[in-house]
């Protein structure tokens, strides 16, 4: 179920939100989208359409509704009761697709800390078991606790206690990233909305055997591979970060915290664009939003337009290195198949010149980091490595 409030991404085919379903496990039926000024504040589209799709739902046999747009605990509750079947949405199922995904320690913490802060929110009324609990021995004693207050309570340990694991793991994050540091490492992180291929160009570019599927969140876990550049004779740090999404839960990006620091603490980005979807532009722009959000939308891009090989003959790219303008800035641009390798040599050759210029910048005791607007200099100016740091 999807509701159109006039915004200019709005999926009217529900296409993205069939495949997170997909990739949760469970299979579209049917679906069904419409239009309103405001959502209702009880059952966010209203009696009659909640009627339609009580209807609709029985004779298509659903056991589930779906909302591609975050519900409120009330609303989740009257529309529960009004359907009579389970009631979820965009940012619940999320949460469940992390949930199954995620493999290291770290990732089990970000994403069971994430569903705890959203249940948290949802325990009024979910249960039947609500009645006080007596005091005492026998029937002496005034009443104790509601369940909803045991449950409150004990959802709220468990986030305290994850948190502070959480923070175990991010001082090991950080001693990590020290040691890099001290190694004068150039970092690069892969970023990029998911589905878009970071994995397979990671495993293309470090030769690793990261696991890349073509579905949704196939990565949560960062992986960090070193990158030998022969042009630059250096090594540079190469760091696969988690897919981004439309609408990605605050309370992921609050728990993926420590993840996406390897994005944060990046001297280069590359934003990795799957240029077969015609949906590109508005996946570029969701990127870059929630690089504002974590403070990473001031560190150069390079922007790699992957899947060239799945294009149509006509759409085929004339040149395969250009400039894309992000925000105002011409970005420089690559086109690659990192299935097939083509256009992963000129990428690795532009790593190359970039880390390069880094390099030769700190011998020569200047401190340049590059800033996009740096990095479009550069690319527009045609000078050598060390023309340009002079």
């Amino acid at each position: 179920m999807g509701v159109d409030f006039g915004e200019p991404n709005f999926d009217h085919e529900l296409e993205e939100l069939g495949m997170l379903a997909e990739t949760a496990g469970l299979k579209p039926v049917e679906r069904i989208t419409c239009k309103r000024k405001a959502p209702d504040a009880a059952l966010f589209i209203g009696s009659g359409k909640a009627d339609e799709i009580k209807l609709l739902a029985t004779q298509v046999g659903a056991q589930e509704v779906l909302f591609d747009q975050s519900l409120s605990p009330g609303q989740q509750r009257n529309l529960e009761r009004h359907l009579e079947m389970p009631v979820n949405d965009r940012t619940f199922l999320i949460l469940e697709i992390f949930a199954q995904r995620a493999r290291s320690h770290e990732g089990k913490l970000q994403v069971e800390l994430a569903r705890l802060q959203y249940l948290s929110t949802r325990l009024v009324r979910r249960w039947s078991h609500l009645e006080r609990q007596r005091g005492g021995i026998g029937t002496r004693g005034g009443p104790g606790e509601t369940q909803i207050e045991l449950d409150r309570r004990m959802i709220g340990e468990n986030i305290k206690r994850t948190k502070e694991r959480l923070v175990k793991v991010q001082r090991q994050r950080q001693t990590q990233r020290r040691q890099r540091e001290r190694r004068d490492a150039f970092n690069i992180s892969i970023i990029g909305y998911t589905n878009a291929g970071k994995s397979t160009l990671f495993n293309a570019l470090v030769k690793a055997r990261a696991y890349a599927a073509d579905q949704l969140f196939a990565t949560l876990d960062t992986t960090t591979r070193k990158l030998y550049l022969g042009d630059a004779s250096r090594t540079v740090s190469l760091s696969d970060t988690v897919g981004f999404i439309r609408d990605l839960p605050h309370g992921l990006v609050d728990a993926f915290k420590a993840t996406l620091q390897e994005a944060v603490d990046a001297d280069l980005l590359l934003h990795v664009v799957d240029a077969s979807n015609p949906n590109f532009a508005n996946q570029i722009e969701q990127v870059q939003k929630v690089l504002a959000e974590i403070g990473a939308d001031h560190i150069a891009q390079i922007l790699v337009f992957n899947k060239v090989d799945a294009l149509a003959p006509e759409l085929q790219p004339i040149r395969l290195e250009d400039e894309y303008e992000i925000d105002g800035i011409q970005t420089p641009r690559i086109f690659v198949s990192a299935r097939t390798l083509s256009g992963v040599p000129a990428l690795r050759e532009r790593l190359s010149a970039i880390s390069g210029l880094s390099k030769e910048a700190q011998e020569n005791g200047v401190n340049c980091p590059l800033s996009a607007e740096q990095l479009r200099d550069w690319a527009q100016s045609g000078l050598d490595v060390h023309e340009m740091t002079k």
